[in-house]
């Protein structure tokens, strides 16, 4: 399989009880992942957790010190669940300070209706810096290799497009999709020859079952190397000929 050595690498931590439980749909993973594969930063683990002290500070701590990036999203609102602030304090074993600036930003955004729940909102790990974004005064912080953001997907979006410009990148990559109507499990073998002889491209294969009565597989070949991820390419559709089937190809 291909080595990223020379692309920096990426974790996303994914905070909260609600998703574990089933109650809410992330869409935060693909958002992020999708980016980050454009920006040739790769993408390499991805945690779901709960909103508890122990997990994060553990899986914050583990993450930061095997990726280049880490991202967390949700726990930096202002209820009693939001803890992510206090644990990444934790973590970095640095203390959980009012933040200037961002109790300037709230009390000008809520004015009367500032309180000491939004108050909470200007607690962040000490020497952190404010992640600001277009469409909230709600704003993430960054520590180190650490972002963190919102659960909520739009804020979580519009400070993730800002930030990303900021970070070091790597080469893009691209993908290409050849989507068949063979079996997978009648091309497998064949399939393995060709990842051998193509090992810096992933190649996922995806078989699917539809109705009326339409079963197949997709293949993805995936890297950096657009003339790499094409020869594998090329291969995978003559393998795809060499079984009689039937194809369509997406290419970059």
């Amino acid at each position: 399989m291909p080595t990223y050595s020379a692309h920096p690498t990426a974790a996303i931590l994914i905070i909260g009880n609600e998703i574990l439980s089933g109650r809410t749909q992330d869409t935060n993973i693909k958002f992020i992942a999708e980016r980050l594969d454009k920006a040739g930063i790769k993408l390499l683990e991805v945690r779901v957790i709960p909103d508890d002290e122990e997990a994060i500070v553990e899986s914050v701590n583990t993450l930061r010190a095997n990726y280049t990036y880490v991202f967390t999203t949700g726990g930096i609102g202002t209820t009693h669940d939001d803890i992510t602030a206090a644990c990444i304090a934790k973590a970095f074993g640095v203390q959980l300070v009012e933040n200037d600036e961002m109790l300037e930003i709230l009390k000008g955004c809520h004015q009367e209706r500032f309180n000491e729940n939004r108050r909470r909102m200007a607690l962040i790990p000490k020497g952190a810096v404010l992640l600001r974004n277009k469409l909230t005064v709600a704003t993430g912080f960054n520590i180190d290799n650490v972002y963190c953001l919102a659960g909520m997907p739009t804020v979580m979006e519009a400070s993730f497009v800002l930030l990303l410009p900021g970070l070091k990148t790597g080469v893009p990559f691209v993908s290409n999709t050849v989507t068949c109507n063979l079996r997978e499990g009648d091309i497998a073998h064949a399939l393995t020859k060709i990842q051998q002889a193509h090992s810096s491209v992933e190649i996922g294969s995806y078989p699917f079952y539809r109705t009326p009565p339409d079963i197949g597989v997709s293949f993805v070949m995936h890297g950096a190397d657009p003339y790499a991820v094409n020869a594998a390419t090329d291969a995978v559709v003559a393998m795809v000929q060499q079984f009689n089937g039937t194809f369509t190809i997406v290419r970059f």
